[in-house]
């Protein structure tokens, strides 16, 4: 990979909307609007399960279907980005996309079973796929090439902190409201959004060569996708490979995904373009972000998770103890988007990384008596990191891209990012819960009648009034505890370790300056 260069690339440019000053700030601000409730939408219902249960007189697992048709739906619907922008336009296919969301939303909010309600949350996630990538190629061709960075640091805030802040917001909502105000929120916001990007928008007329529809490619990505995406959102849940229908799954998404890629890499107008993956910057910018996503979803699943099933706090104590991460991200994604054109962006990248590295390894010591202010602080310092390896790489992955590739460009940098995520979401808890088995099992061992230490302990239990059974029983809940938090230890180091194998990883290229105008060399 070669010094970037001060050429302006083609992304930008002769297509971007004539808006300065206040218009361009209007449009950004309901981009951002648009994005943050999109993503939000993902996370938010996750605190909801147990009241959509409750309302709806079904069990927890068959609620979190509610959330496994709204990822399957957008995960299957998000590299689809390219080749219908083309078909349609981006600003055409934007501000429909907002409003469907909309209305979905609204759907969702008035269903009365949990039939309707999944299948909406199914509609909401195919309407929402095209959202967020269009919102980073959109603000990326409506600012001039100098403030390119800038208008990804506002695209990543919204990325970034809409998952931190959705746990947080829906356990509000539903303490003061109930569940159909987390999808009723998205109305307002919803309808303003469309109305601002109807207004501001240029429509972009669709491709004028309209290529023929590859009706193959599209049932191999829908069955290959929602294969894989199930397999993550219920592998946990069905016992992973124990499992005939994990298998099965497993198998069936193999196959389409290996289908698909032999079948786009010979179609003439392939509806997943592989001819991005040639361009080094975009490859090597997609596999490191993909990665720190998987590190960064420990901090989103395992540490709310050990939270309330460890520690005892409520889900909105948890949610509020990971808030803090997003006071100094929001902080720095304005500093990067100011300043990054001037630095060498490895070198930001690299400290990011750093910082994820440094607190991760300080989670490793976290013990069972530590206080809530204890636990927040490594988060609050770790907002730090996050905009620090994200922006630059984000800029990276973009920036030798074409104007008319731009849509699936940011489609497929998306898909990939958070099916990582998902990816890691997966394989942490499992790992999680197997590494409490295992400690649970050495630990056990040692838990005999000869030993001093469980004698001294079962004694001050029955002067606590505990014996017996009660007695056996506060000593297991003491065990499992402590296993699950040396679980918890164990996952902070490897994702430390990833971090700090991520961090020399950057130095392995070229110098990347002046990336906000730059574009990245072969």
């Amino acid at each position: 990979m070669n010094t970037l260069s001060s050429d302006v690339p083609k992304s930008v440019g002769p297509r971007a909307a004539p808006l300065r000053g206040a218009w361009l700030a209007l449009l950004s601000f309901a981009l951002s609007l648009a994005t943050f409730i999109e993503v939000l939408d993902s996370t938010v219902t996750n605190v909801a399960v147990p009241s959509i249960a409750g309302s709806l007189a079904v069990s927890n697992a068959q609620a979190t279907w509610v959330i496994s048709s709204y990822s399957v739906a957008a995960a299957i619907a998000v590299p689809l980005t390219g080749w219908l922008s083309q078909r349609f336009g981006d600003a055409r296919l934007f501000v429909w996309s907002v409003l469907l969301f909309t209305l979905t939303s609204l759907l969702c909010g008035i269903a009365s079973n949990l039939e309707m309600l999944v299948l909406c949350r199914a509609m909401q996630g195919l309407c929402s796929g095209p959202m967020v990538p269009l919102s980073q190629a959109i603000l990326l061709r409506s600012f001039p090439p100098e403030k390119r960075v800038f208008a990804l640091a506002l695209w990543a805030m919204t990325v970034l902190l809409a998952p931190i802040f959705g746990p947080v917001l829906g356990g509000w909502i539903i303490d003061q409201f109930s569940w159909p105000w987390i999808f009723f929120i998205n109305l307002p916001i919803g309808l303003f959004a469309f109305a601002a990007c109807t207004a501001l928008l240029r429509r972009d007329p669709p491709s004028r060569k309209q290529p023929p529809k590859d009706l193959v490619g599209i049932a191999l990505l829908v069955v290959g996708v929602g294969a894989l995406q199930g397999v993550l959102d219920l592998g946990r849940e069905h016992g992973w490979f124990d499992s005939p229908l994990i298998i099965t799954l497993s198998i069936v998404a193999t196959l389409a995904l290996l289908s698909l890629l032999i079948w786009e890499s010979a179609e003439p107008y392939p509806v997943i373009d592989l001819s991005l993956f040639r361009d080094r910057a975009f490859s090597f910018g997609v596999a490191v972000i993909s990665l720190g996503m998987v590190s960064f979803s420990v901090i989103g699943v395992i540490f709310p998770l050990w939270m309330q099933t460890v520690m005892g706090y409520t889900a909105l104590q948890a949610g509020m103890a990971v808030a803090p991460l997003g006071i100094l991200a929001l902080v720095f994604s304005l500093l990067i988007g100011v300043f990054l054109d001037r630095l060498d962006a490895r070198f930001v990248t690299s400290f990011g990384f750093l910082v994820f590295f440094a607190v991760l390894y300080w989670d490793t010591h976290f013990t069972l008596s530590m206080s809530f202010w204890q636990i927040v602080t490594p988060t609050f310092i770790q907002g730090i990191g996050l905009p620090c390896f994200f922006i630059p790489l984000s800029a990276v992955t973009l920036s030798r891209i074409s104007d008319e590739k731009l849509a699936a460009a940011s489609g497929m940098s998306n898909f990939l990012r958070t099916l990582s995520a998902a990816l890691g979401t997966a394989l942490s808890v499992t790992w999680w819960d197997n590494r409490a088995a295992h400690h649970y099992g050495t630990l056990a061992q040692s838990v005999t009648h000869e030993s001093l230490g469980t004698g001294q302990f079962s004694r001050a239990l029955q002067n606590m009034g505990l014996a017996g059974d009660r007695n056996l029983a506060a000593i297991r809940q003491v065990v499992q505890q402590q296993a699950y938090m040396m679980a918890t230890n164990d996952l902070f180091y490897v994702a430390s370790l990833v971090c700090l194998a991520l961090a020399a990883l950057i130095w392995t290229t070229r110098p990347w300056r002046g990336i906000s105008a730059a574009r990245v060399g072969h």
